[in-house]
């Protein structure tokens, strides 16, 4: 007869999407802050942009630099760089 209290509705409850890690190279520069990435042992290409932890800490990437990249299985063609290999 009456709806739930707001306070035992829990968003937490909710299942995030699963992201793809996959490790890639660095390929070429684009303007605004994002690269094309080549993934692995594929001919795939990703446009890449970087996290915001690795922004925050001032991490530079450079063309040829190797790194893990983070993608949506909603749209494969781009995704979020997340670590930068040495």
């Amino acid at each position: 007869m009456f709806p739930a209290p707001l306070d035992s509705i829990d968003p937490g409850n909710q299942m995030k999407e699963e992201l793809i890690e996959l490790a890639g190279v660095v390929v070429d520069k684009q303007p605004n802050a994002f690269f094309k990435v080549q993934i692995h042992d594929t001919e795939h290409f990703v446009l890449a942009t970087i996290s915001g932890r690795m922004r925050r800490n001032r991490i530079r990437i450079l063309m040829g630099d190797r790194v893990d990249v983070e993608l949506s299985p909603y749209d494969l063609s781009k995704g979020r760089i997340t670590y930068r290999h040495k």
